[in-house]
């Protein structure tokens, strides 16, 4: 990477070859070629690939896809079950609340113009990327190649405090900043989205969350081994 940067290149292919053969863990492998790679993004700016032969050749470790699989069947089973007994209560809830808690009580008109609601839009996602950056005491440049961003995108968004990035990219910015769940929550809801029980995905990215591990290289490789999407653009 050194030699491409010295040559101006502006992108860079690595074939991950050899990973593997004579006995070397492949997982052990492909860590050393992330954090190499993601130690040099870190200091300038180059598009690094790396290209595969099959799934097979990338591979993380049994511990850690067992542990986000784990993770994932318990998250989803946990928002998806509904025992009887849950039923049953809740329907003897409902049974003994009047009317008008049920179906709600007749609405009062609103006196609240449409231009008074619009008056009261909250602050949106680009302001308060910007405003987090400032908090954390980082640099632009910190954050959206630590968010794995480009630098053009980071400039649409900084001169635009009305851009709607894409869901991946604003759980990218929320992983650089290393966000608690709820604050990364809050960052998606700027942008319009939610983390959801329903997809792999969220499931994924929060897991990364509750465990404190905000590099977005590492996650990328467990989206990656899971078929989602990564994370940046």
């Amino acid at each position: 990477m050194a030699l491409a940067k010295e040559h101006g290149c502006e992108t860079v292919a690595f074939p991950l070859i050899s990973s593997g053969i004579y006995g070397y863990p492949k997982d052990q492998a492909l860590k050393v070629a992330i954090d190499t790679i993601s130690d040099f993004l870190l200091e300038n700016d180059m598009t690094v690939y790396i290209v595969i032969f099959d799934r097979k050749a990338y591979q993380i470790s049994e511990k850690l896809f067992s542990d986000i699989a784990a993770y994932i069947d318990d998250t989803y089973v946990d928002a998806h079950t509904d025992s009887r007994a849950s039923q049953l209560r809740r329907m003897q809830m409902l049974s003994d609340e009047p009317e008008e808690a049920i179906f709600g009580a007749p609405m009062a008109a609103s006196t609240k113009s449409l231009d008074d609601a619009l008056s009261q839009i909250d602050e949106s996602f680009s302001e308060m990327l910007l405003r987090k950056i400032d908090e954390k005491g980082m640099t632009d440049a910190q954050c959206y190649k630590k968010a794995n961003i480009d630098r053009k995108l980071f400039s649409k968004i900084r001169s635009d405090r009305l851009y709607k990035p894409s869901k991946p990219t604003a759980l990218a910015f929320a992983i650089a900043l290393e966000l608690p769940l709820d604050e990364t929550k809050e960052m998606l809801m700027k942008a319009g989205f939610a983390l959801s029980h329903s997809n792999k995905f969220d499931i994924i990215i929060e897991y990364f969350i509750e465990h404190g591990n905000y590099n977005v290289f590492e996650i990328n490789e467990a989206l990656f081994a899971f078929d989602q999407s990564l994370l940046g653009e």
